[in-house]
């Protein structure tokens, strides 16, 4: 891939704007699901995007961020219309191209119904259809983790990677709350997402092969932007908080000439910074929190590159500029890193006597499949698919095993964990898996390296209900690699 000249400077990501009004505590949105022109790499595209209502289209191929404080009080109410066209137009995979819903990836929310107001909370079984049909959701962001990052984008199943790739996907941006430790640092948010544009609109899918490789897209951008850059004061420590709403792109992040120190992963901040590190893998859905120091750096431009990665066989991406980090002369001391960022973080350990299922993915026949079966919607309403069963306030050790020759990003919802193991893969996942096995790191999104495995320690609390746990690749959630999670509450709530 060539290599994009610098665009201009980064622009902050739209943020929405909450409705007037709203009672205390609570951060009240609304949304539309529409199609609309956008601008992709200074080429006019029509895009599926979120609108804010609450503010105009901008022509931005870039969802405004909704903002969150976590903790008691705190919620979301999320007013959201479909204004996708009302008709019976039909995916590759034969399912309805517009109906939708919202799933909020990363928010430890109840899978059904909100307990407070009877709203539906993360119910990804619903179904809005488009010409206008809307639904209100309520998230009690109680017992939401300082500092984490979350998406929100579409989940009704065997249409969710044609609506992500057209565009529907943004951030959640959950505060530190009482976590000041970070405040010293100026921090942006950069969301990455790829796409191909052709015929004036994101490519259509047009062989079943797509699905079971995963798309990657030949222009990638940064908060909707082709290698923008970021001003930065040389002695400054730049906090990045990345999201990977790719549907199918790994990123295996560095920066010319500056180490990464993680401070946070999917699920919420660290104890303190980690060690220097040079790169940094990111598959589909994972979101990380980095300080980066430039108290060293002499003036100029340095890349954020997103390096060589061979996700499927020996196949490996061609390397991209994402970012042209821009640092002007001195005029200040060098920062300090902080000692410590939420020293009650503390890693978990493994425990033979907890419960240990193990799911097994594996590919063929243009299916996905865990435990050797696929997720399937019958005639009569009923799910057929992998199922699993955990009782609220247990603790498990999950064992992902990988069958294929790709890797596979896990994600389940609801609930995050702590990774104990991971097997497999080159030096790119040995490093990932050296991080994510020593820091205690919250992750609801992890690498199954392909012919590999990963062990995770899972604590299930506060939400009863059925969600999910799928693939990340979502063209593999799409054509069956997905299973049904029965969270079992006796009432105690993880007591």
């Amino acid at each position: 891939m060539t290599d994009p000249p610098v665009s201009g400077p980064l622009r902050a990501l739209p943020v929405a704007t909450p409705v007037s009004g709203s009672p205390g505590g609570m951060l009240h949105y609304r949304l539309e699901a529409c199609q609309a022109p956008v601008a992709i790499d200074g080429a006019s595209a029509n895009a599926m995007v979120y609108r804010d209502l609450g503010a105009p289209l901008d022509g931005r191929f870039v969802a405004p961020v909704l903002r969150a404080e976590p903790g008691p009080g705190q919620r979301i109410r999320l007013e959201f219309t479909n204004g996708l066209p009302a008709d019976p137009a039909l995916n590759l995979l034969g399912h309805e191209r517009h109906p939708t819903n919202v799933h909020v990836h990363g928010l430890h929310v109840s899978p059904g119904a909100d307990a407070m107001t009877g709203l539906p909370a993360d119910d990804v079984h619903l179904r809005i259809e488009g010409g206008g049909q809307g639904l209100t959701y309520d998230y009690d962001l109680a017992m939401q983790r300082p500092g984490s990052i979350a998406l929100y984008h579409p989940h009704l199943h065997g249409s969710v990677a044609e609506q992500m790739w057209n565009g529907l996907v943004g951030a959640i941006d959950v505060s530190d709350g009482e976590i000041t430790a970070l405040d010293p640092y100026p921090a942006t948010l950069l969301v990455l997402k790829d796409v191909t544009v052709s015929n004036g609109a994101p490519a259509p899918y047009t062989m079943l092969s797509e699905y079971m490789r995963g798309r990657e897209g030949n222009v990638v951008t940064v908060n909707g932007q082709v290698n923008p850059y970021l001003a930065v004061t040389a002695g400054e420590v730049r906090r990045l908080r990345i999201l990977n709403v790719s549907n199918a792109r790994f990123y295996r992040l560095s920066l010319q000439g500056h180490p990464f120190h993680v401070v946070g992963a999917d699920g919420g901040l660290l104890d303190r910074p980690t060690a220097a590190r040079s790169e940094l893998l990111m598959a589909p859905g994972e979101r990380v929190d980095l300080l980066v120091p430039f108290g060293t750096a002499d003036k100029g431009d340095y890349k954020l590159l997103a390096l060589p990665y061979a996700r499927h066989g020996n196949m490996a991406s061609a390397q991209v500029t994402l970012l042209t980090v821009r640092i002007a002369s001195r005029t200040r001391a060098a920062q300090a890193l902080p000692a410590a960022v939420a020293p009650g973080t503390t890693r978990l350990s493994d425990d033979p006597a907890l419960a240990r299922p193990r799911f097994a993915l594996s590919m063929g026949q243009g299916r996905g499949y865990i435990n050797g079966i696929t997720f399937e919607q019958l005639a009569d309403g009923s799910i057929r698919s992998c199922e699993h069963h955990s009782m609220v306030g247990d603790d498990e050790i999950w064992e992902v095993v990988n069958e294929s020759g790709m890797d596979h990003p896990w994600h389940q919802h609801v609930n995050d964990a702590q990774v104990l193991s991971i097997s497999g893969g080159d030096a790119s996942i040995a490093r990932y898996a050296a991080l994510y096995t020593s820091a205690p790191a919250w992750k609801d999104t992890i690498i199954i390296p392909k012919w590999g495995s990963a062990t995770f320690r899972m604590p299930i609390r506060d939400h009863g209900g059925m969600t999910m746990f799928h693939c990340h690749i979502l063209e593999h959630e799409d054509i069956g690699m997905m299973g049904m999670w029965h969270l079992m509450d006796d009432g105690m709530g993880g007591m």
